[in-house]
């Protein structure tokens, strides 16, 4: 099973003029130690949820763009960009970019975006839930066009673009896709139409099996490869506990190909490097 580290937390030790070298030593902590993934989340403020909104928050392209430079192997990505913070032939732009200049590891990590609270404050259009997914498709659909031969123009119900054109093109045939989110009606269905790989919210294992099973049944019926999806994981179990190798091996035999784990330490590369010590060459053999 492959490791993604995310890195969620950005009230580390020091100030502001520390931030680098934590991003840069926590990264490479992550490469070194067996990591596939390394990801960021695509907010302005932080996630309520976690700390509160006004605590720092670092842009997640222009992070990923710093990271590249310093790796070498990972994969590199959003998890996941909300689909309205950008017209999204310059977000295909930004990712073909991310992807040259990582020599062919970017990743487009897309969802339907969910933080009103931001939107509202930076004058974000903020449109209903439906409309956010039917954005979403179409970005998709616009990526893989701007990613392609296909230079000439895009009309769509929200997006009309004249020309598509996106030189350099990106190393990667096409950049990895990945949705994230759970939701059994849109969200898988456009797994099966569009993506590489899917992301999921950790749940015990029956529950993970039955959101597996309605991926495969939206394979089914779009005539796509289920076994050709990356199935990825975030969990927040602890994985120092006893009952962590457990699960994992109760998600490896439901297909789940990778796990991906977020720092909430104000020391992000030492506890990196405790936990690719500590787990890493056990979950490697799962």
């Amino acid at each position: 099973m492959k490791l993604g580290i995310h890195f969620m937390n950005f009230t580390l030790a020091g100030d502001n003029t520390s931030l680098a070298a934590h991003i840069g030593d926590t990264a490479r902590a992550a490469e070194e130690g067996g990591a596939s993934q390394f990801t960021f989340m695509d907010h302005y403020f932080q996630m309520e949820a976690f700390a509160p909104a006004t605590d720092p928050m670092l842009e997640g392209y222009t992070s990923l763009g710093y990271v590249a430079a310093l790796t070498d192997k990972m994969r590199l990505g959003l998890l996941v960009t909300g689909v309205t913070y950008r017209y999204p032939g310059l977000l295909a732009k930004i990712v073909a970019t991310l992807d040259v200049l990582s020599e062919g590891r970017a990743m487009l990590g897309i969802g339907a975006a969910w933080y009103e609270r931001e939107h509202l404050a930076l004058g974000v259009p903020y449109p209903a839930i439906a409309e956010r997914f039917e954005r979403l498709e179409e970005t998709l659909q616009i990526s893989r066009q701007m990613w392609s031969d296909n230079d000439g123009p895009f009309t769509g119900r929200h997006y009309q673009l004249a020309e598509t054109i996106c030189y350099p093109k990106p190393i990667q045939a096409s950049p990895h896709i990945m949705i994230g989110g759970s939701g059994e009606k849109k969200t898988l269905k456009f797994v099966a139409r569009y993506a590489d790989s899917t992301n999921l919210f950790g749940m015990p294992a029956a529950d993970l099996s039955a959101k597996l099973d309605v991926l495969k049944g939206h394979c089914d019926a779009e005539g796509r490869d289920y076994d050709s999806i990356e199935k990825t994981v975030i969990v927040n179990d602890d994985p120092f506990s006893d009952d962590f190798f457990p699960l994992m091996e109760q998600y490896k035999k439901l297909g789940i190909d990778m796990i991906v784990m977020r720092n909430q330490t104000d020391q992000p590369a030492t506890w990196v490097r405790d936990l690719t010590a500590a787990i890493g060459p056990r979950l490697y053999d799962i």
